[in-house]
C-alpha cells in the first residue's frame, strides 16, 4: 500500500470511526468561510468553502462539465450557502424564506412536499422500503428544488458523492461524511426554469426507443422459455396491449451474468425471434456481482484484465450475491468500463433488446450494511482519483450503467439503447431509466408511488415509475385494477411481482380486472403520440413527463402539496378514482373519454381532463408500437376562453438516429373558432421527414358535447360546432 493510498485509507477509516462515536449526532459545527463564489451560466452560481480552492476541485460525476466560474454573483443574489464543519462531517446550510415549498431529493418515500423531512443519501437495497422508514433507498440525488410564495424558484446541488443527510426543517441542510464540497445554486423565475437549469448542468435523458413507452410485463421469474411464450401469447389472445416481456435472474446459468440456462433457456435467440414476430421486445437482467469461479469466462477475463474492486489490503474483494461468492467490477477504472461494455456484444447478438441492471448499489448478502465495506478500494483513472468505497458507493450504479449503455450502443449501433437501473445518482438520467425498487402490494405503496415518481422527475429523471401492482406480497384484484388504471399514465409503465407472490398478469384476477387493465392500457396506447412528443421535449429541456399539479400555477398555494392528482405534460390532468378532495388547477379543464369509457361511472379508471387551449394528439388502439397507430391521427381540441388552442406532435422512425440529421416531423397544430366553426390548420412544421398521407380526425370538446370532422393531414379541417 503506497503512502498516498495509505493516507486516503486512513482518512476514510477516520470518517467511519468518528461517525460512530457516542454523541456524534450532537457534534459541534464550526463556521467555514466561503472562499470563492462565481457564476457558471444564466443565473447559476458556484460556491466553495475556503479549504476547497478551485484548482483542487474533485471531478464531478453529476455535472456534464468541470465548473468554470466567472464573475461574482450580483449584489442582489438571494441564495448563498453557509459552510461549516465538525470533526466528522462537513455541512452546507441554505436559508429558506418563509412559505417556500421544497421538493426533489430524488427517490424517497413520503409526501410530494419535502418540508420538515430528512433523508439519507446512501444507496441501499431496501426491500419493501423497510429500513430507515424509506428515507434511504436505492438512489442518491443531492438536490433540492425550492418554490417561493410568488412562484419564483431556486435549486441547490451539493456536489458530493459521500454519504450525506439532507434536512429540510426551515432550511436546506446538506451534511456529508466526506470532505468539503461545492454547492451550486440555480435561481430562476419558475420551477420549470430551474429544472431546465438542472438539465443544463447534469444533462438530459436521451430520446428512448418508442417501444420503451409501451406497457411492459415482468416477473421474478418467467421460466422456462415456454412460460415466456405463454405470457406473450396471453396478451395477444386477450387483446391487451403490451410491448415488452422481461427476463429476471432465473434465465441465467446458475445466476452467472452473461450466460443462459442450457436447460430452461437453451436458445435465447429463437425465443427473442418468437417475441419479435409477435410485436414484443425483450429486456434481460444483468447484475454487477460476477461469480468467482475459475473457467467461467466472465470471471476469467475480468481477472486477467485486473478489473475487480479491491479490499483494504489490495486483494480482490469477495461478497455473496445470487451466484454465491462474487467479485465486483471496479467501474471507476476506464479499463474496467471498456471491458464491461465489451461483454454486451455477444449478449445482445442473441436478439436482446434492452438491459436491466439490478442489485447495483451494490447489494451484498449477509452483511449488516447490505453492501461492500466503506474501506474497500477503487483505483480510479481517466480523471477519477483512487479512493475508498465510501467515496464511490453512491455512484457505483451510475458508473455501471454508463458502461452498460456504451456496450449496448456499440453492439447495436443503429438502435437506441434502453437500459433500466435500480441504483443511480444525480445526473444518471444520461444513461438509464429507473424504477422505484422493491415496493409492496399495498394501498399505501400505490399512493406513495405518485409523489415518489413526481419527485424523481423533479430531480432530473423523467423516465421512471413504480412496479405496478406492487412487487412483494399478494395484491387483491381491486388493488391491482386501481394500480394499473393509474399506472398506465406513469412514464415507465411495467407490471412486476416477486417470486413468491401469486400471479399478477392482467388476467390473473378474473374478467372484471382484466377488462379494467385492457381499458387502462388502451388509454395509454391512444396517448402514446402525446407521450412520445413529451419524451422528445424532455430529451431537449429536461422537464419531467409526469408533473405535479402546481406546475399549472406555481403561485397557487393550494396546489403545492397535492400528492395524488398529477399532470402529464402541461395539457393532461389525471385524477385517481380513490383520491378524496384533490386540489386541482383552476381554469378550464374538460373531461375526455379515449376508448369509450365513462370515468364518472367506472370504478377504476381515473378521470382525465384536457386543459383549455390545448390540442392533444391521439393514435388508434394497437397491440404494440410495432403497429402503425397514426392512421387516422386524431386531434383532441379544447378551446380556451378566446376560442383558440394549439398542440404539437413529434414523429420519427421510433428507433435509430435519423432524427439527429433532421429525419423527424414536428408539427404544431392550431385551432381557431370562427362563429359556429372551428378551423384546424398547421401553424408550423419542422424536420425532413415526409408528412404521411393519412386521415385526420378532429374532435372539439365543449361543455355541451363533442363536435367532430374528418379531413386530410396537411390541409385545413373545419368542424361545425354543435348547438
Amino acid at each position: 500500500m503506497n503512502l498516498h493510498r495509505s493516507r486516503l485509507f486512513c482518512v476514510a477509516l477516520l470518517f467511519a470511526l468518528l461517525a460512530r462515536l457516542p454523541g456524534a449526532a450532537e457534534e459541534t459545527f464550526a463556521p467555514r468561510a466561503t472562499g470563492l463564489a462565481g457564476m457558471l451560466g444564466d443565473r447559476i452560481a458556484l460556491f466553495l468553502p475556503t479549504d476547497l480552492p478551485l484548482d483542487r476541485l474533485p471531478p464531478s460525476l453529476c455535472l456534464l462539465d468541470r465548473p468554470k466560474p466567472g464573475e461574482a454573483p450580483p449584489a442582489a443574489w438571494r441564495v448563498t450557502p453557509a459552510f461549516s464543519f465538525s470533526d466528522a462531517r462537513t455541512r452546507a446550510t441554505i436559508p429558506v424564506p418563509d412559505g417556500t415549498s421544497l421538493y426533489g431529493t430524488g427517490e424517497v418515500t413520503g409526501p410530494l412536499l419535502r418540508n420538515g423531512r430528512s433523508i439519507t443519501l446512501w444507496n441501499t437495497d431496501n426491500f419493501n422500503y423497510r429500513d430507515d422508514e424509506g428515507r434511504r433507498l436505492y438512489q442518491s440525488h443531492p438536490w433540492v428544488l425550492a418554490v417561493r410564495t410568488d412562484g419564483t424558484a431556486f435549486g441547490v446541488i451539493a456536489d458530493t458523492t459521500w454519504a450525506t443527510k439532507i434536512a429540510l426543517d426551515g432550511r436546506i441542510e446538506f451534511t456529508s461524511r466526506g470532505p468539503s464540497f461545492p454547492v451550486i445554486v440555480i435561481e430562476r423565475e419558475s420551477p420549470q426554469a430551474v429544472l431546465r437549469g438542472l438539465a443544463e448542468l447534469t444533462g438530459r435523458m436521451p430520446l428512448p426507443p418508442r417501444w420503451a413507452l409501451g406497457y411492459q410485463q415482468c416477473r421474478w421469474s418467467y421460466q422456462p422459455d415456454a412460460r415466456v411464450r405463454e405470457i406473450a401469447d396471453g396478451f395477444r389472445a386477450r387483446k391487451i396491449p403490451c410491448d415488452v416481456i422481461w427476463m429476471d435472474i432465473d434465465y441465467m446459468d446458475g445466476y452467472r451474468v452473461f450466460t443462459f440456462s442450457p436447460r430452461e433457456f437453451p436458445d435465447p435467440k429463437a425465443l427473442n425471434a418468437y417475441l419479435h414476430a409477435r410485436g414484443f421486445k425483450s429486456v434481460w437482467m444483468i447484475d454487477p456481482g460476477v461469480k468467482a469461479e475459475p473457467d467461467y469466462r466472465v470471471y476469467d477475463s475480468g481477472t486477467a484484465a485486473d478489473v475487480w474492486v479491491h479490499d483494504a489490503f489490495g486483494g480482490d474483494y469477495h461478497g455473496a450475491v445470487w451466484p454465491g461468492e462474487c467479485v465486483f467490477p471496479d467501474f471507476t477504472r476506464p479499463e474496467t468500463r471498456a471491458w464491461w461494455a465489451g461483454l454486451y456484444r455477444d449478449f445482445m447478438a442473441q436478439g436482446v433488446d434492452g438491459v436491466w441492471n439490478d442489485m447495483n448499489e451494490p447489494a451484498v448478502f449477509n452483511v449488516p450494511g447490505k453492501t461492500m465495506p466503506p474501506h474497500n478500494w477503487h483505483r480510479g483513472g481517466g480523471g477519477l482519483p483512487a479512493g475508498p468505497h465510501a467515496r464511490y458507493h453512491n455512484v457505483y450504479g451510475l458508473l455501471m450503467v454508463q458502461a452498460t449503455r456504451v456496450g449496448v450502443a456499440a453492439a447495436n449501433p443503429d438502435r437506441r439503447p434502453f437500459v433500466l437501473t435500480r441504483s443511480n445518482f444525480l445526473g444518471g438520467q444520461r444513461y438509464a431509466a429507473t424504477w422505484t425498487g422493491d415496493n409492496a402490494s399495498t394501498w399505501e405503496d400505490l399512493k406513495l408511488s405518485i409523489p415518489m415518481t413526481l419527485n424523481l422527475g423533479l430531480s432530473g429523471q423523467p423516465f421512471n415509475g413504480p412496479d405496478l401492482g406492487g412487487f412483494a406480497g399478494e395484491a387483491t384484484g381491486e388493488l391491482w385494477a386501481h394500480w394499473v388504471a393509474v399506472g398506465a399514465f406513469f412514464p415507465f409503465c411495467r407490471g412486476h411481482s416477486d417470486k413468491g407472490a401469486p400471479a399478477k398478469e392482467p388476467w390473473a384476477f378474473g374478467p372484471e380486472v382484466e377488462a379494467a387493465a385492457r381499458t387502462a392500457l388502451e388509454r395509454r396506447y391512444r396517448l402514446l403520440p402525446y407521450y412520445y412528443t413529451l419524451f422528445r421535449e424532455s430529451s431537449l429541456d429536461g422537464l419531467p413527463v409526469m408533473r405535479p399539479v402546481f406546475f399549472a400555477d406555481p403561485r397557487d398555494p393550494a396546489l403545492r402539496a397535492e400528492d395524488h392528482a398529477f399532470l402529464i405534460g402541461d395539457d393532461l390532468l389525471v385524477i385517481p378514482k380513490w383520491t378524496e378532495q384533490p386540489h386541482l388547477p383552476k381554469g378550464l379543464w374538460r373531461t375526455v373519454a379515449l376508448v369509450g369509457e365513462n370515468a364518472g361511472t367506472d370504478k377504476f379508471q381515473p378521470d382525465l381532463k384536457v386543459r383549455g387551449g390545448a390540442i392533444v394528439p391521439l393514435g388508434r388502439v394497437v397491440q404494440s408500437t410495432v403497429e402503425e397507430s397514426l392512421d387516422p391521427l386524431t386531434l383532441l381540441v379544447v378551446l380556451d376562453e378566446q376560442g383558440r388552442a394549439s398542440g404539437r406532435l413529434y414523429e420519427d422512425d421510433g428507433d435509430g438516429y435519423a432524427y439527429r440529421d433532421g429525419g423527424y416531423l414536428l408539427t404544431t397544430y392550431a385551432a381557431v373558432r370562427q362563429g359556429d366553426e372551428v378551423v384546424v390548420t398547421i401553424a408550423q412544421a419542422e424536420g425532413k421527414r415526409p408528412r404521411p398521407a393519412r386521415r385526420l380526425v378532429i374532435q372539439v370538446l365543449t361543455e355541451s358535447g363533442t363536435s367532430e370532422a374528418e379531413g386530410i393531414d396537411g390541409r385545413p379541417v373545419t368542424v361545425r360546432m354543435m348547438r
